[in-house]
């Protein structure tokens, strides 16, 4: 959707210009761009994409998430693993994780499983080599995942919020917190300093063979954005502390009635329950019915 379609009666259609069959909507690599980057970073950081986690208690997603980061150590049976893997996966897309997270994780996982195997033939390693490696594999793509799904689905405040009802420490769920809605800043940061020095240097003459004139701009640009950009981060970061401090934060963190009135909104349904019960009757299940070695 562009503009044009935004700002166009409901029912007509938006001017064309002259020369052009109609608005061009943008696919497949057309799509990746610092601002789609940008934005997918806050849907991930503020939960923003939905999902059957996103709806339930942050103490429940919580506990399943250590169940199923867990369960994949205790077994070095492969057909366990490669179900465990694809159970994560599952919820891992039930879970609406963006693009962006799992076309990295793709990319890791494939180049991984690439080197690796290339070192093993170098080295002339057997089956039981590739077998050994595949397990190792799919142990992390699980947790990987299962994480992915986890913490894409809680915002900051909920995450913040269940590790208090937990009895986590006060500091650490400050720390979660403050991080996940840093990130986004920081990008944004970064971006608008990159503007800045390209529009006050002047323009390179041509990309160079194999564009190594671009290469090495972009690596000069990232270097010198390197000390405005912590510098900024470290005003907002005292910015922000001297806001909390004055709304109480220290003094209102090991008190009971703050505790009860920040966390008055959690509340365990039955389907929180059912989440549980669940998850741990069907890992049962794969280490009951699956063969182990």
């Amino acid at each position: 959707m562009t503009i044009a379609d935004v700002a166009a009666p409901h029912g007509t259609s938006p001017e064309v210009a002259p020369g052009t069959t109609g608005t061009r909507h943008r696919s497949g690599l057309d799509r990746v761009s610092v601002e789609w980057v940008k934005l997918e970073l806050m849907r991930v950081a503020y939960a923003t994409r939905g999902g059957f986690l996103a709806r339930r208690d942050p103490r429940a997603v919580l506990g399943w998430y250590a169940l199923c980061a867990l369960a994949p150590w205790f077994t070095y049976s492969t057909p366990i693993l490669v179900v465990l893997f694809v159970l994560a996966l599952g919820c891992a897309l039930a879970a609406r994780i963006g693009p962006l997270l799992l076309g990295l994780f793709t990319l890791g996982l494939v180049g991984q499983a690439a080197y690796v195997l290339v070192l093993v033939l170098v080295l002339g390693g057997d089956t039981t080599a590739l077998d050994g490696l595949l397990q190792i594999s799919l142990k992390l793509g699980a947790v990987s995942l299962a994480s992915m799904a986890a913490f894409v689905s809680l915002d900051p405040e909920k995450l913040s919020d269940g590790l208090q009802a937990m009895r986590a420490p006060a500091v650490l769920g400050f720390a979660i917190s403050y991080g996940y809605r840093m990130v986004p800043l920081l990008i944004d940061e970064f971006h608008d300093i990159v503007d800045g020095h390209r529009l006050r240097g002047a323009p390179h003459q041509g990309h160079g063979f194999l564009g190594w004139r671009t290469i090495a701009r972009i690596g000069r640009i990232a270097v010198q954005a390197f000390y405005p950009l912590f510098l900024n981060t470290a005003q907002r970061t005292r910015t922000t502390v001297e806001a909390m401090e004055t709304r109480g934060f220290t003094s209102a963190g090991p008190s009971p009635a703050g505790r009860r009135l920040r966390l008055a909104y959690l509340q365990w349904r039955v389907g929180d329950t059912l989440l549980l019960v669940v998850s741990v009757a069907v890992v049962v299940a794969v280490y009951t019915v699956l063969p182990t070695p």
